[in-house]
């Protein structure tokens, strides 16, 4: 029991650190890493019993009580009966193996320089080049928003502060 007690907490937690109850997700990530699925216990029938086993539409996640009831109801799908008997074959499986929750598939961080270029704001060039300072750091808002002259001229004049020059002798 302590065993599936810890293999819950580390599938509840997965994705969000310290959770203490488990939500769809990962309860089909569970059943999935654990290989409980076949053909009669599928994607659909995992959903469907999380759906059962939380308890009314309130509730978004199962406890470790809602949890050990979602599992009666998984073992029934899957073997055909709740007996302790098969409910025992779907814990084993479940706390057999390496710890909690894979990483497979996903987008690692690169430890080659091919992507540096990127990030380098020096290489910038066109619009992108203004939105950072000489030293590379963002400007902010100031580097995304056109910030309008109030000069009173309207864009693109190019005889501004010419009038008194011209008008007035």
């Amino acid at each position: 029991m302590a065993e599936l007690k810890k293999r819950f907490l580390e599938y509840a937690a997965f994705g969000k650190p310290g959770a203490k109850d488990m939500t769809s997700k990962n309860f089909a990530k569970l059943c999935k890493e654990k290989k409980l699925m076949d053909k009669k216990l599928n994607s659909t029938e995992v959903d469907m019993i999380f759906t059962r086993a939380k308890g009314g539409p309130g509730n978004k996640t199962l406890t470790f009580d809602t949890f050990q009831k979602a599992l009666k109801m998984a073992a029934k799908s899957k073997y055909g009966s709740d007996s302790d008997e098969d409910l025992k074959k779907l814990t084993d499986k479940i706390c057999s193996g390496e710890g909690g929750p894979s990483t497979a598939g996903t987008t690692k961080t690169s430890t080659k320089g091919n992507v540096d270029h990127f990030t380098d704001a020096s290489k910038y060039t066109g619009s992108h080049k203004e939105r950072f300072d000489d030293s590379g750091k963002g400007k902010g808002k100031a580097g995304r928003d056109d910030l309008a002259a109030q000069t009173g001229y309207v864009s693109g004049y190019k005889e501004k502060d010419t009038y008194d020059k011209t008008h007035c002798k």
